[in-house]
């Protein structure tokens, strides 16, 4: 066994929570701090902690609780009745940057012919933006109480959607590109989850209604509670090749309207934001290593982040615009879809592994998960601070775990 992973989480634990009491005091969320620690102890910068497979695996278990705490806290009305919205919203959110994407790399590297390798590299690099990595926006809106109103549930469904089509249109491309991917494969899958999840899901919430009736306020609904997560996260990933987080976010749904689900989160708020949450924060900024741009890239990469977090916002601002938001609630979720993160990187990832990316892009998308990691929270907070709830938002407290540092 390696015992340098105890240094590692000694060091990670102390940078992540001093960093993070030292944001929230200059009025900034706390997951700022825990990124930019993980920046700070990584290899970009003193390279006292590198990357690891225990790491790498905590930080995924981390994301994993932190969308079922998500899907426990959502108001399932008022999912259900923003739902059509949240789609459109999705879409938006996934078609407008890959349109961005595209042009910016045609603009660098020039116009090619359609069915070209070129035009899929450039296509593929649109496709990178597709992807919205919820958990930072979920964690901002936790600690300002804003996660049950309207715009937070809207970001959060259209969030879950928005890696969902991002994917279905990550493997149209590659099959275009790659005969011996079946795009539709991935579309027939997607489909059987869903049609999975809402007939497992309706036996799952009687069966913990029972529990729950049975056994109220014991620890053993909390800890059933949290084996379905981890089950509906195998289940989407492994048997349906749908993201984890998805199937662990419709998890904390099933359980978010029995009437323990306040309780169940309070239990799980304990493992989820003194241990797991701290290493997936700081992993982001342990990712970044950018060492190896150049002049050019490092143009490349200005323009890559900027087009990335601008589509973000004029596409989903726009469609939440004509739903009749008001200009400041369109903003916020144009400003709650800009996060980027292991998505952005699997996508990535696969699109190394056919040829469709070279490795030195590597550096721009992971820079473009850290500033726009950095930057949502922080504009959020502005926005909220600026413009409260309004027009049938309904709030709640600030997390419980972000009141007690």
């Amino acid at each position: 066994m390696n015992y340098g992973i105890f240094k590692d989480l000694a060091i990670i634990f102390v940078a992540a929570k001093f960093l993070g009491i030292l944001a929230r005091r200059v009025k900034a969320p706390q997951v700022v701090g825990e990124i930019i620690a993980g920046l700070l102890i990584g290899p970009a910068v003193l390279h006292i902690v590198d990357k690891s497979d225990f790491l790498e695996q905590m930080a995924e278990i981390g994301v994993v609780l932190l969308m079922f705490m998500a899907g426990l806290e959502t108001d399932l009305k008022e999912l259900i009745k923003t739902g059509p919205m949240a789609l459109l919203v999705a879409m938006a959110g996934v078609f407008v940057p890959l349109g961005g994407g595209f042009l910016l790399s045609s603009v660098f590297h020039g116009f090619a012919p359609v069915g070209s390798e070129e035009f899929f590299r450039s296509v593929f690099i649109g496709v990178i933006m597709t992807a919205t990595s919820v958990s930072i926006t979920v964690e901002t809106l936790r600690e300002l109480g804003k996660l049950r109103g309207k715009v937070g549930t809207t970001i959060l469904s259209a969030a879950i959607i928005d890696d969902v089509i991002g994917i279905i249109v990550m493997t149209v491309v590659i099959g275009f590109r790659d005969p011996t991917q079946d795009a539709m494969r991935v579309v027939i899958n997607t489909v059987l989850f869903f049609a999975a999840a809402i007939v497992v899901g309706f036996l799952c919430y009687y069966l913990f209604k029972y529990l729950d009736k049975k056994n109220p306020h014991t620890r053993r609904v909390p800890i059933y509670g949290m084996a379905l997560c981890f089950a509906f996260a195998f289940a989407a990933e492994e048997w349906f090749g749908i993201a984890d987080i998805t199937g662990a976010y419709i998890a904390g749904i099933i359980l978010c309207s029995i009437k323990d689900s306040k309780y169940i989160a309070e239990k799980m708020d304990i493992s989820t934001y003194m241990v797991f949450a701290p290493v997936f924060f700081a992993s982001i900024g342990l990712k970044a290593d950018i060492s190896g741009l150049n002049g050019t890239m490092i143009l490349f990469s200005v323009g890559f982040v900027i087009v990335a977090l601008i589509t973000k916002i004029i596409g989903c601002g726009i469609v939440a615009k004509c739903f009749r938001f008001s200009m400041p609630n369109s903003i916020k979720v144009g400003v709650g879809m800009m996060t980027r993160g292991e998505v952005a990187l699997i996508v990535a990832r696969k699109g190394e592994d056919v040829g469709l990316l070279d490795p030195v892009y590597f550096a721009p998308v992971i820079l473009l998960i850290v500033v726009s990691s950095i930057v949502t929270p922080i504009v959020l907070k502005l926005l909220f601070t600026k413009w409260p709830a309004e027009h049938g938002e309904q709030d709640i407290a600030p997390a419980k775990a972000a009141e007690n540092q």
